[in-house]
């Protein structure tokens, strides 16, 4: 105990060296005590006030898994979900524990996970579960991020805010993808699909005339695949596959530009089919 005051007061001095060889002895010396717990807490806090994030992120995680009943875990909780977005609003992992070197968002993700996981249904476990989503766009990992958002969205589906803006991001995500997936038509669909979804589970979301324009688009975006793959059979001479593909232009987007030269494609190739 009396070491453990001498770590804590320390701390509250601002001396973080003494604090820290004070707590590490507590652990060492006394490792079965009531005191363990607090003083690995302590080690924590000596990493992040000498700003090394990381390992203060770890020697919390530490504490949480080894001593879950300990008393302040929601600050400690609370303390790792701030050391991640810091991560995730830019500051750099030190190289060696100590030269700041580069984002990660790999790791950053990593970091929110846990926090999820070690308080599922804490107050910050939805945004952290959120944060997962916007670190894996940060990485242009789409389909991960599409993961995380949709897992937020079913796991809080009793907080509408949180599920619309799942819903909503993921759509988003989708979307982004869609934009260089000039082949595979199936991810417009399925953005096109998670907008739905959110128009027809909060119809009165401000955001929902957005989300109709971009459903519009997403609907061009489809037609332009489609009139690409139908580029493709054409040149292949391969008429029946491109008449397919001109035709789903028509459907997808009948009022847009590339849907007149697909009516003019489709006239061409009937006509050499006649005369062939």
């Amino acid at each position: 105990k009396d070491q453990l005051e001498v770590a804590q007061t320390a701390l509250d001095h601002n001396d973080a060296s003494t604090a820290m060889k004070a707590a590490r002895r507590v652990l060492k010396v006394w490792p079965l005590s009531d005191y363990a717990p607090q003083a690995q807490y302590l080690i924590g806090r000596c990493y992040e006030a000498d700003k090394r994030d990381e390992k203060a992120f770890t020697a919390y995680q530490q504490v949480l898994e080894q001593y879950p009943k300990i008393e302040n875990f929601q600050e400690i909780l609370q303390r790792q979900f701030e050391i991640a977005t810091r991560f995730l609003n830019g500051q750099r992992f030190l190289l060696f524990g100590y030269i700041p070197f580069m984002t990660s968002m790999e790791k950053t993700s990593d970091m929110f996970a846990k926090v999820v996981n070690n308080g599922p249904y804490s107050d910050i476990a939805p945004q952290a579960q959120m944060d997962i989503g916007t670190a894996r766009e940060k990485q242009s990992e789409y389909p991960l991020a599409v993961q995380a958002y949709e897992r937020a969205a079913d796991r809080y589906n009793d907080r509408k805010d949180v599920a619309a803006d799942a819903l909503y991001k993921a759509g988003l995500a989708y979307n982004k993808q869609a934009k260089s997936a000039d082949y595979d038509q199936s991810v417009a669909g399925r953005a096109i699909a998670t907008f739905i979804d959110f128009m027809t589970l909060f119809p009165n979301d401000a955001r929902v005339p957005e989300v109709q324009k971009i459903i519009a688009s997403l609907k061009t975006e489809q037609a332009r695949g489609s009139f690409h793959i139908a580029e493709f059979y054409e040149k292949n001479n391969k008429s029946n596959g491109a008449l397919i593909y001109y035709n789903e232009v028509l459907l997808k987007d009948p009022e847009s530009p590339l849907a007149a030269t697909a009516r003019e494609r489709i006239d061409l190739l009937k006509k050499q089919t006649v005369q062939n």
